[in-house]
């Protein structure tokens, strides 16, 4: 029913993201290889809309996951925070213990056996002043695509969001120096805004779209505007219906009433740069969809002037090579319309839905 409604939902001119998150979701790894089945056998299925990905802890991996993955074109994300310090601090097994070791086995071992790894760290107010290190972290271990995603939940103080833009300065840096070195990393705080600067800000089909072409679907078969608000707050303070009973239209109206209440907001010459637009950030970080908080006003303003940075110095020292590197980056993340040379967002601008199970082996 659920694979069903994805299609239902979608059209031949978008891709369909398709996610596993959980908790684990290769706890139910047999589930997984049978949602892949019906995808690629269902009526509607075209290999060219379909992308498919997995987010794991990284505890789980195997030689014949790696085969499948790779047999099926899905996306392999380890969330991992950074080294054993910050790792083991944060995500434990049920007995105390860390799993720092266990995930950066999982990691080299993925690096070994698929064509692309990816990370995605959680940073929040104990931790984000160690981002160098876990961008040097990661790198040792041969990772490039590096996602750095604030806990918008957190209690971010007025002096930890000022030193916002020191931290993400320094982070520029390094993603200079990189491609000084010809080695270019993928870092999103600075990369994502990179191409927004290049591109004059988001477009209306790359701002969120929940409850509307983004859903998620849990066990339970309730289904919600966004995967991270699954569990959060009350039971049915975000569900917006039932895969057996469909959409309740009053409560997916509501969750789609993310367009931004605040005047400040909308006047602000950064605005179209900002994701102010996030309805699931701004609940975590303000209490509703549509008022981005102090953290993100902070965060986001931090980005784009380090990413406006990291761009001028490139553009100076490398000119053209940086620029074919950059697009040769953009071909390779994004999906391609070739009837028409449109780039189509895979991460953004398509609808997203995502299949869980929660049952996670490492604390959150």
């Amino acid at each position: 029913m659920i694979i069903d409604q994805i299609f239902e939902y979608a059209n031949n001119k978008e891709i369909v993201d398709v996610g596993f998150f959980g908790g684990e979701p290769l706890l139910n790894y047999s589930l997984i290889k049978d949602i892949v089945d019906i995808i690629e056998n269902h009526p509607q299925y075209c290999e060219h809309i379909i992308a498919l990905d997995v987010v794991t802890n990284g505890t789980i991996f195997s030689d014949e996951i790696a085969e499948f993955l790779r047999h099926h074109q899905i996306t392999f994300c380890v969330s991992c925070d950074g080294p054993p310090h910050i790792q083991d601090a944060f995500r434990k097994h049920p007995n105390g213990s860390g799993s720092s070791r266990l995930v950066e086995g999982t990691i080299k071992r993925a690096l070994q056996l698929l064509p692309n790894v990816l990370v995605n760290a959680v940073f929040h107010p104990r931790t984000f002043r160690s981002l160098i290190e876990v961008v040097e972290y990661f790198s040792s271990l041969g990772i490039r695509q590096i996602y750095l995603s604030p806990d918008f939940s957190a209690s971010w103080s007025y002096n930890d969001s000022a030193l916002l833009a020191k931290i993400y300065h320094d982070l520029a840096i390094m993603y200079v120096d990189y491609y000084r070195q010809d080695d270019p990393h993928y870092i999103n705080i600075i990369d994502s805004k990179i191409l927004l600067l290049l591109k004059g800000g988001y477009s209306d089909g790359e701002r969120c779209k929940m409850g509307c072409k983004e859903f998620a679907f849990a066990p339970s078969g309730n289904i919600y505007p966004c995967e991270r608000l699954i569990g959060a707050g009350d039971v049915n303070q975000h569900c917006i219906g039932h895969i057996s009973k469909g959409l309740s239209k009053v409560k997916q109206c509501r969750s789609q009433s993310n367009i931004l209440s605040n005047q400040k907001c909308r006047e602000c010459s950064l605005s179209n740069y900002c994701m102010n637009w996030c309805g699931c950030s701004n609940y975590f970080s303000s209490g509703t969809y549509d008022q981005c908080g102090p953290f993100i006003c902070a965060s986001e303003k931090a980005a784009i002037a380090a990413a406006t940075d990291a761009l001028r110095q490139l553009e100076q020292e490398l000119g053209a090579k940086y620029m074919d590197s950059l697009l040769t980056f953009i071909s390779n993340r994004f999906c391609m319309d070739e009837r028409n040379g449109t780039d189509i967002c895979a991460c953004s601008s398509v609808p997203e839905y995502a299949v869980g199970n929660r049952s996670p082996i490492v604390s959150p």
